[in-house]
């Protein structure tokens, strides 16, 4: 079974950077953040890593592993709560202890992802694809995105419903903050590679397919020894984002993942908005998903509200989900069993 941490009232977030920290000039937008969580009833705890950042990393693995394992055993931290992601998260897999760890979140996305996917799938806990603690600085948040905090409070045997954003971000606008940090502007549609409504049922597992796709054939990745432990071999429905990969990148990625077995047993496949996603030799994104789709004889949804185009939908890592497509809304409801 599934294990479900519970997000509680007044809890106390551990502020830890596993991947990148944060360059002085950034430390002011830190803060803000940090702020903002206060100021919602939270408590926050940094940890040291927060605020370095060289050489593509906040520490040496070494340091950034024993901060997150250190909080992750803290009673008194609630949740794991990373800046943002970053690149090199890999570097400390193999120091993480995650049979040790108590039940809490750890939410984020990008390179966080990796971390996140490989805990579901190493020791059954849920964990959560949402949100950086960095674009949580604003005033308020969006609709869509604000839902992380119900999302991640709700218990065992209990659902949660969330919805298509009406709006997303095409492009970021660092000078020119809203009240809610992000500048939208661009009408969201889910699109199915049919071309028709979809519905799909099944356990949700994914992340930034740029690093995620790094866990296969490593024990972080043992997807089919998940199923048989954990969900008793029910379908997957697996959510990619794109981070940096052009077509044929991402054409590969997905390759090796089906050579792997990963989808195995898949009730279908989203993927989210991206700015990457670049055209190589006429090879285009539709012509990835629906090859996929030719492949799996299964669903494809893309462009939903997931990764580096905000905002996004939180997304639990083992968590039954059912998926609805229809005219081009998106609507997922996720259930704690």
């Amino acid at each position: 079974m599934i294990k479900y941490p519970v997000l509680k009232s007044g809890a106390t977030i551990g502020v830890t950077a596993p991947s990148s920290g944060l360059k002085e000039q950034f430390h002011e937008l830190m803060k803000q953040s940090i702020n903002r969580m206060e100021r919602d009833g939270y408590k926050v705890k940094c940890g040291e890593d927060v605020w370095t950042q060289d050489k593509a990393k906040s520490a040496n693995a070494n340091k950034r592993a024993n901060e997150l394992n250190v909080m992750m055993n803290n009673e008194k931290i609630d949740l794991i709560f990373p800046p943002w992601g970053g690149e090199l998260a890999i570097e400390i897999l193999d120091q993480l202890a995650f049979e040790s760890y108590k039940e809490k979140w750890i939410i984020g996305y990008s390179d966080t992802s990796i971390i996140l996917l490989a805990f579901t799938l190493t020791t059954g806990v849920a964990t959560a694809h949402g949100t950086n603690l960095i674009d949580l600085r604003g005033e308020y948040s969006d609709e869509t995105t604000a839902k992380w905090q119900k999302v991640l409070a709700t218990k065992s045997g209990e659902s949660i419903t969330q919805t298509s954003s009406e709006l997303f971000q095409a492009k970021w606008q660092h000078e020119n903050p809203t009240p809610y940090v992000f500048y939208f502007s661009e009408k969201t549609k889910w699109k199915t590679i049919s071309n028709k409504d979809e519905e799909i049922k099944g356990r949700l597992l994914g992340g930034c397919i740029d690093v995620i796709r790094h866990l296969v054939g490593t024990p972080y990745g043992d997807v089919r020894s998940f199923r048989s432990k954990y969900i008793e071999e029910e379908p997957i429905i697996w959510y990619f984002e794109n981070c940096e990969l052009n077509t044929t990148d991402l054409r590969r990625s997905l390759v090796q993942m089906k050579l792997a077995g990963w989808f195995e047993n898949c009730a279908g496949i989203l993927f989210g908005r991206s700015a990457a996603n670049q055209a190589v030799d006429n090879y285009t994104i539709e012509d990835v998903y629906n090859e996929l789709n030719e492949e799996l004889a299964i669903p494809i949804i893309y462009d939903i509200d997931c990764g580096h185009v905000p905002p996004q939908i939180t997304l639990v890592n083992g968590a039954f989900a059912e998926v609805d497509v229809n005219g081009g809304k998106g609507k997922i409801v996720q259930t704690f069993i």
